[in-house]
């Protein structure tokens, strides 16, 4: 996932209600940008918008914040192909680890950064 500057303002700058525009189109015509300009694109219609280094550091902060958590997507998809209610149930009744031993060897296989 890569972070974009309407993703950005909807999550960071709740207080700030804007729309997407044409700048070159009369506001009553439909259009379709194939490339979007902030903040020429970008009418407000209420609050403030930020200035596009806030929003470019905003992007990259919330990039950073999801990248950290890649190894977090990578466990949860493993953890989730497990049957751990059985795994759970099998050691109880067996005396055995095994699911103890899944879980370490996810958390081995997707570390903390």
């Amino acid at each position: 996932m890569r972070y974009t500057y309407i993703e950005a303002l909807n999550l960071s700058f709740p207080e700030v209600t804007w729309k997407l525009i044409d700048p070159t189109a009369p506001e009553e015509e439909s259009f379709s940008l194939t490339e979007i300009t902030y903040p020429d694109c970008f009418k407000v219609i209420s609050g403030t918008l930020p200035s596009k280094s806030d929003l470019d550091a905003e992007v990259a902060r919330l990039q950073a914040e999801y990248d950290a958590q890649d190894y977090a997507r990578k466990r949860k998809a493993k953890y989730d192909a497990l049957n751990q209610f059985e795994l759970i149930s099998d050691d109880s009744i067996n005396g055995t680890t095994t699911h103890k031993d899944a879980i370490v060897a996810i958390k081995s296989e997707f570390p903390k950064p």
